[in-house]
């Protein structure tokens, strides 16, 4: 029998039975609550192991936080904000790259519950594919299990973890909204991999009832630059591109310069992010702006917060997204 038998038959969360069971601390629980779940213990059978309690407390003060890409300016900016809130509260970081490969993310959690992290921050993307998902959820609760905590930015509909979301989908309808109210109707989109949930839920911000052509690609620079080669080969009608990422934005600028497509009087660009080096690009790039320093600082604040207790409902900070005018945009072109 288990704590979140318990906690089901109780009709609490998971955190409120274990306050009560386990003597756990945090908020007080209404004297209604606690008679619930010692009875539904009681009918149950339910016996505490001391040994997973015995875990919980002798968790190290070392945090996991693991990203796609070292190099990507992306997973730069959130990782100096977490190491900036880490730092603050005397934890110590351990940083890893996943290289882009999925099981590398399951393999590097594991290995931080081996170790007694005190808690992981995933910071890359969450997968479509449940054959990746399914064993990465058992991982989570297994590490949540022992007493870590496990947060995410982005969604993890795999798992009930706490977790910064960005304003994803509303952020490409803010870039749409941005060309169309600079006459623009023949529009394209530059995307990374359709099994990141990041790009899913920023191809959502596309109209249901309209068809934007679309090409498939890294999400890297070279992907944005083959990618842009492509869609403009198959559609040169098209006076402006949205890239699903910075990375791949600046690709799209430099394959507009090769084919001799002036950015912005002939094509413009929007890109989505706004990393540091977009204010570097010729001409500065148009994006939708993300507050990755902070959406890492809250990340790991969150994985810090030692008020709410692993298992209660899922904390959920909002970020929101806001559209960031610059040289890579123009209206359209007189046909």
């Amino acid at each position: 029998m288990t704590l979140k038998q318990v906690a089901a038959a109780a009709e609490v969360s998971l955190a409120t039975a274990s306050r009560v069971l386990h003597h756990s601390g945090g908020r007080e629980v209404r004297a209604s609550l606690v008679e619930r779940v010692e009875a539904a213990a009681e009918r149950l059978g339910y016996v505490s192991n001391p040994h997973a309690q015995a875990l919980a407390r002798a968790r190290s003060s070392t945090v996991g936080l693991i990203v796609h890409e070292v190099t990507d300016p992306y997973f730069a900016a959130i990782a100096s904000g977490a190491m900036h809130a880490a730092h603050a509260s005397g934890a110590m970081v351990m940083l890893a790259a996943t290289f882009r490969d999925p099981g590398l993310e399951l393999d590097y959690l594991s290995r931080l519950r081996a170790q007694g992290a005190r808690g992981v921050l995933l910071a890359g993307s969450g997968s479509t594919d449940p054959d990746v998902s399914g064993p990465l959820a058992t991982a989570i609760e297994a590490f949540q299990r022992e007493g870590g905590r496990v947060v995410a930015i982005g969604r993890r509909p795999e798992a009930a973890i706490d977790a910064v979301v960005p304003a994803n989908a509303a952020g490409t309808r803010l870039a749409l909204e941005h060309l169309s109210a600079l006459g623009h109707t023949k529009i394209g989109v530059v995307s990374g991999p359709a099994s990141l949930l990041t790009v899913r839920e920023r191809l959502a911000g596309l109209p249901a009832d309209a068809s934007v052509p679309t090409v498939e690609a890294d999400f890297t620079r070279e992907g944005g630059r083959k990618a842009a080669f492509d869609l403009l080969a198959r559609h040169p009608e098209i006076t402006a591109v949205i890239a699903l990422n910075d990375l791949m934005a600046a690709g799209v600028l430099a394959a507009a310069r090769d084919a001799g497509q002036h950015v912005p009087r002939r094509i413009s660009v929007v890109g989505f992010d706004d990393v540091p080096f977009a204010v570097d690009l010729s001409p500065t790039l148009t994006t939708v702006r993300l507050p990755l320093e902070d959406m890492g600082r809250r990340a790991m604040e969150l994985l810090l917060d030692d008020v709410g207790e692993v298992g209660d409902e899922p904390r959920i900070v909002m970020v929101e997204a806001q559209l960031v005018e610059r040289g890579s945009t123009a209206p359209a072109a007189a046909d």
